[in-house]
């Protein structure tokens, strides 16, 4: 017998999960940044091997067993304030499926990795975006890069009391798109390329496409 298909309920369950989500994770790692990472890898696991709305195929949730991640690492932990850019630089980026998604470059954030990009998906509702990739991509992580900030989807790990962002790298995760080629995602430019290898965050999960 084949799975119900997904309703519109289903996808308000999920993004609710996944808001309640790093809600919980953004107060466990103002105490121990370590718990809460890998107190979002049980939860996200659970959401991604049996939700109606996870980024993997019905077919492939039964052997689903678990996502990857390189081991914690503290030092991939950073705050670092918005550096705005005047002008907001309207972009065409391309996505996974070849479509263009508007965005506007609003800044920058310089990091111990280097430097990477900050974004505003420039669509209804409107979100910060920091996508990247680095030496890693296309080995053990996807090539089309992976994520940092998405708070259109609720991924964000907050500012510190002076209004720095919090950027954990322990937490950047792929896009949709990684898991299967139905999903249609942004990814991450050039200008969003780092030289350095972030051993830190997300790897590739074993049955993603090719």
């Amino acid at each position: 017998m084949s799975a119900a298909a997904p309703s519109p309920l289903d996808l308000l369950d999920y993004r609710r999960r996944v808001f309640a989500l790093y809600g919980e994770v953004r107060a466990l790692s103002a105490r121990d940044p370590a718990v809460a990472h890998q107190r979002w890898r049980i939860v996200r696991d659970e959401i991604f091997g049996t939700h109606l709305q996870s980024a993997i195929d019905p077919d492939d949730r039964a052997r689903f067993r678990g996502l990857r991640y390189f081991p914690y690492d503290p030092t991939y932990r950073f705050t670092a304030p918005l550096l705005v850019e005047p002008g907001g630089e309207r972009l065409e980026v391309q996505t996974s499926t070849g479509e263009a998604m508007a965005m506007r470059r609003i800044g920058r954030v310089e990091l111990p990795v280097g430097t990477m990009p900050v974004f505003w998906i420039d669509v209804y509702g409107g979100g910060v975006f920091v996508p990247f990739r680095d030496a890693t991509s296309g080995i053990e992580t996807d090539g089309g890069g992976r994520y940092l900030l998405d708070t259109v989807k609720g991924a964000d790990l907050g500012s510190t009391p002076d209004g720095e962002l919090v950027l954990d790298l322990n937490f950047a995760y792929h896009p949709s798109c990684h898991y299967h080629h139905r999903w249609s995602c942004p990814l991450a430019g050039p200008e969003s390329r780092l030289a350095s290898r972030v051993e830190a965050g997300e790897m590739t999960w074993e049955g993603a496409p090719h």
